[in-house]
């Protein structure tokens, strides 16, 4: 009579259900560990969220849409500064305070530091002169809110300077901003305002130019 060799003894089956069960304990508890890494990444996300973190998410679907158009609110400065006296009374050309414009792509802004060049000494009576003076003393730069500019998405790098030398004024793209007070947006700078002036004046609508 033949025995089996092939049978597995108590003590082998025993061996066999200690490795089951601690791959099986050891794969639970991984599990566990990743759920709850898991659940603190979506609550540490969060509270990131609701601390202000940049996110692709807008907050109300009203922004949404008017993000989607390019529709922005009129922007208010913290100082009422008016172009129209610095162009009529002082003769002040637009690069005189918007630095930059003739050599390089950006048009600055003007600094606190840039406007107290004149502003020591003239007008210091005045009250909005004197607001301007308070700024510099405390240290702080004014806080102007840019008119113009284009939304991330559209990936336009726009370069001030060729525009300059090929003598295209200021105006066709800023309005008449020499007889405003306050700066206002009334231009819409669509591609299609930019190409219907690059087919006026014969220069290249490549893609590459703006969009790089």
């Amino acid at each position: 009579m033949k025995t089996n060799q092939n049978r597995r003894t108590p003590r082998e089956w025993t061996v066999v259900a200690l490795i089951v069960l601690t791959v099986f304990g050891v794969s639970w508890a991984l599990f566990n560990e990743s759920n709850s890494l898991k659940a603190q990444s979506q609550k540490s996300t969060a509270l990131k969220l609701n601390q202000g973190v940049f996110t692709s998410a807008h907050s109300s679907p009203g922004q949404a849409v008017r993000h989607f158009f390019g529709i922005r609110p009129e922007a208010v400065q913290p100082v009422a500064y008016q172009h129209k006296p610095h162009i009529e009374k002082a003769e002040l050309q637009c690069v005189f305070c918007h630095e930059g414009v003739e050599t390089g792509p950006v048009a600055s802004i003007p600094g606190v530091t840039k406007c107290m060049t004149c502003h020591e000494v003239v007008a210091t009576d005045k009250p909005v002169i004197q607001q301007v003076t308070a700024y510099k003393e405390r240290g702080e730069d004014i806080p102007w809110q840019r008119v113009y500019g284009f939304v991330d998405e559209a990936h336009v790098r726009f370069n001030h300077a060729p525009h300059i030398r090929a003598e295209v004024q200021c105006s066709t793209c800023h309005g008449d901003v020499a007889n405003m007070t306050d700066a206002k947006r009334v231009v819409d700078h669509t591609m299609g305002f930019c190409i219907n002036c690059h087919r006026k004046k014969q220069v290249s609508n490549d893609c590459l130019p703006c969009h790089y």
